[in-house]
């Protein structure tokens, strides 16, 4: 059988940035996932979708922003689309993808360097050095803080020579609202912290959690810590591991390989997880699928 046009058309996927840069930072991405005929929306976090120097000059709009309208936000773009697209979240992204799988959205998601989900009970020294500056002052819970070009190159860039680092952090970073972190650092103590998966959902979609192997704000262990949690779901929960990359895995050098598994993995357990779930009756998958090529739907490329 020959499938309708509607069964074979590529999934959209949605890309999700993380705290301190924008939806910018998804530039290379977009470009290669728009090549391979993907339709593509990399929107910015509530009141982020603005020019990068008008945040740096004042992030007031978004000092208040938290974890529930964030994925709020996600969840409404999600769910105006024609069916579940493919979520790829990046840091605090990739935690906010395993919030929306949780809810029933989307058809797989990937969480790459993910923040930590509520229940990883052990923080490695090197996330805490990052998030210790904004957390040790209660006041910070309504600000809006930018990381130093030192501590941004520790953070994201810590692969990279002082003078390629300096150029990604003048591209990309922006302040970031120190409410999420303090949300996320202090989720074990709230029984409604907005950071908390079921991870027994055996009915959520296919997840993917990639972790770096130099990442310093989420280690390899942190990420392999979130991916045991998901031990006794029923639900396609796979990891992998570029022992090589950094927190700024999505643009350092060879960003292409991250990229092309990232959505591999998905569209093939997409499918899978389609064909299962819904009243489909095609023997075609999306994975079989050679769209032709469409224009992204991204917020400030440039």
């Amino acid at each position: 059988m020959t499938a309708s046009r509607s069964e074979s058309a590529a999934p959209d996927v949605v890309l999700i940035h993380g705290l301190w840069v924008t939806a910018l930072s998804w530039e290379h991405w977009i470009e290669r996932y728009t090549a391979r005929g993907f339709h593509v929306i990399a929107r910015g976090w509530p009141g982020m979708d603005v020019d990068i120097e008008q945040l740096r000059n004042d992030p007031s709009s978004v000092a208040n922003l938290g974890i529930t309208e964030i994925v709020d936000h996600f969840d409404r773009i999600a769910r105006e689309l024609d069916r579940p697209p493919i979520l790829i979240g990046h840091s605090f992204g990739g935690l906010i993808v395993q919030v929306l799988l949780d809810r029933g959205l989307g058809a797989a998601g990937v969480a790459i360097d993910p923040a930590p989900v509520k229940g990883i009970l052990k923080l490695p020294l090197s996330t805490l050095r990052v998030s210790f500056p904004v957390l040790r002052n209660p006041a910070n819970l309504h600000r809006a803080t930018a990381l130093t070009p030192e501590q941004f190159h520790y953070a994201f860039t810590n692969t990279l020579n002082d003078e390629e680092a300096a150029a990604v952090y003048e591209r990309y970073e922006v302040p970031g609202p120190d409410r999420v972190l303090f949300q996320a650092g202090l989720a074990n103590f709230n029984p409604h912290a907005p950071t908390r998966v079921d991870f027994h959902n055996d009915n959520r979609a296919p997840l993917l959690l990639i972790a770096g192997g130099k990442d310093n704000i989420s280690p390899a262990s942190l990420t392999k810590s979130n991916f045991e949690l998901f031990k006794d779901s029923k639900a396609i929960t796979s990891y992998k591991e570029f022992p090589e990359r950094s927190h700024f895995t999505i643009g350092e050098k060879g960003w292409e390989t991250v990229a092309d598994y990232a959505l591999d993995w998905a569209v093939k357990n997409a499918a899978e997880w389609s064909h299962k779930f819904s009243s489909l009756n095609t023997t075609e998958t999306m994975a079989s699928f050679e769209p032709p090529a469409r224009r992204p739907d991204v917020i400030n490329p440039s």
